[in-house]
């Protein structure tokens, strides 16, 4: 222990310990000169492979278009949800049936017309023609049935309307 409080105490420790601080700044020196040069061989190099340009600077605007890019995706896709939800609820399915209402009129003037969203939701109307008048009636369906009294004529109108897969056809009852 004394020969170490000795060895501190004499001038050899403060020369040791200078040598020491003049290489680590040596070796400090090099290292930053060697990545300054580094740093420049780097520059080069983005801009050689970029034909001029600065490679990094082009994938850094790569990266943000790629992220506004999908965040776009997103509102479309959230758009195009909402727009499904919408289109259920519209007609998709027609279902229509002529007939003749009375014997007195020579042709098929009347009908019975369903029209349907993808839920068999909807209204059937009932056009009933005589040479004196004319007049439709409406009455709600919902799941493919109406809660109102229909006619054999609006029933068939509303089976063809569900069996329709969303093909619009007229075919005479």
């Amino acid at each position: 222990m004394e020969m170490i409080v000795e060895f501190l105490n004499s001038d050899n420790y403060l020369i040791i310990l200078f040598c020491l601080n003049i290489i680590f700044l040596i070796g400090f020196l090099t290292l930053i000169i060697k990545f300054s040069t580094l740093n420049k061989r780097y520059k080069n190099f983005m801009q050689k492979i970029g034909n001029g340009k600065n490679i990094e600077e082009d994938l850094e605007n790569y990266m943000y278009k790629s992220e506004r890019i999908e965040k776009q995706n997103l509102e479309i896709l959230n758009n195009i949800k909402n727009i499904e939800q919408d289109l259920s609820k519209c007609i998709k399915k027609i279902g229509m049936v002529r007939y003749n209402a009375f014997r007195d009129t020579g042709s098929d003037l009347s009908f019975a017309l369903a029209l349907l969203d993808e839920n068999n939701n909807g209204v059937v109307l009932n056009g009933i023609y005589s040479r004196e008048m004319s007049n439709i009636y409406a009455k709600p369906v919902e799941n493919g049935v109406s809660t109102y009294t229909v006619s054999e004529e609006e029933k068939e109108a509303i089976q063809k309307a569900i069996q329709s897969d969303e093909t619009y056809r007229i075919d005479k009852g």
